[in-house]
């Protein structure tokens, strides 16, 4: 066996979601999942398939998020593994419908930050042993850093 990592290649403000599947009807569940739930979301989304031809399956409503999608999945080429790349539109706004599809099994993370993939390949094939999203912690939070998290979340229009 051999352990790799393969970096997530994306614009810094476009958002992400990797996930597991098991079936090839991800793809439009997926794409379904999230024109139904935030229309005119801008994204793209691509899915490794995992026996058959073994190809990158893609949709989406960006060329740009969908191009993205599928040159990362092919980077990855990990079991039945799916990303999805979200321009003005947050993972919070897609997360529980996409987790809603019957195919999906697992998210491995949702976010903005840098992700590394951590890989293991066998003869047999690839699978995603699990992220590393963003950096180390730093520290533990101040009376300063509360009052900073709460005004931001309000700024944004996550809390009233």
């Amino acid at each position: 066996m051999e352990l790799m990592t393969v970096r997530i290649e994306k614009p810094e403000e476009v958002n992400l979601i990797l996930g597991q599947s098991h079936f090839i009807k991800t793809v439009e569940d997926l794409y379904e999942a999230i024109v139904g739930t935030v229309p005119g979301a801008q994204f793209g989304l691509a899915f490794c398939e995992s026996s058959g031809p073994a190809l990158v399956r893609a949709a989406g409503t960006d060329d740009e998020m969908i191009t993205l999608a599928k040159e990362n999945a092919l980077a990855l080429s990990a079991g039945h593994c799916f990303l999805i790349f979200l321009r003005n539109c947050y993972p919070i706004n897609v997360l529980n419908a996409v987790k809603m599809v019957p195919e999906v099994c697992r998210i491995f993370c949702a976010t903005a930050n840098p992700v590394e993939v951590i890989i293991a390949e066998t003869e047999q094939g690839r699978g995603i042993l699990g992220v590393i999203d963003g950096v180390k912690t730093k520290g533990i939070e101040t009376d300063e850093d509360v009052a900073r998290r709460k005004a931001f979340l309000r700024q944004i229009g996550y809390k009233l």
